[in-house]
């Protein structure tokens, strides 16, 4: 989790009885994130809105995440902005399960000081929402493979050099055409 801290949340004598919730909201400073090569910037953070409900066995978070996020387009690698709005849907449970192995991915516990951690939950959430690919804008070019000129701003000229020197080219299949010699 790059850089997040934790965000504890302190139950102490709050979700004693099954049934019992909590409604928070509040706002993390972070300054970016990553995913897989691509970096991210936050400049508002990240925010969320969660319920904390006492299920019984154990502490379960519902909510949602929401941040502000700029990176780099994909095709031509400008500033591109999107909304995050991930879920979190998260269990802590009171004791660790003696069933344990069966647990695959896991499971989170809620700390001896009757605390839970938001911090991946809230990562998890911002993760899953982030686009695979990230676009200044729905219909962007992006670059020219031969010149690198952003297709955005107008064409470059590379196109139709590129098509012309493939027309005059001995590899263009109607090559032979070329000379050939209509009698009307």
């Amino acid at each position: 989790m790059d850089g997040m801290k934790p965000v504890v949340i302190e139950l102490a004598d709050r979700l004693e009885n099954p049934g019992e919730s909590l409604a928070l909201a509040e706002t993390v400073a972070l300054d970016g994130y990553s995913t897989g090569e691509k970096d991210f910037s936050l400049a508002d953070g990240v925010s969320y809105d969660v319920v904390l409900t006492n299920a019984g066995d154990g502490i379960l978070v519902t909510g949602i995440v929401r941040a502000h996020a700029q990176g780099a387009c994909d095709r031509c690698l400008e500033p591109a902005h999107f909304d995050i709005a991930g879920e979190i849907e998260e269990y802590y449970l009171f004791e660790e399960p003696e069933d344990a192995d069966a647990y695959e991915d896991g499971f989170e516990l809620v700390g001896p000081e009757r605390t839970v951690d938001l911090s991946g939950a809230i990562w998890d959430a911002m993760v899953m929402d982030t686009p695979f690919v990230v676009l200044c804008r729905p219909d962007c070019a992006g670059l020219c493979p031969t010149c690198g000129a952003n297709l955005n701003e107008g064409p470059c000229g590379c196109e139709t050099a590129a098509e012309q020197a493939w027309v005059d080219s001995d590899d263009n299949p109607f090559a032979a055409l070329k000379n050939l010699k209509l009698d009307a």
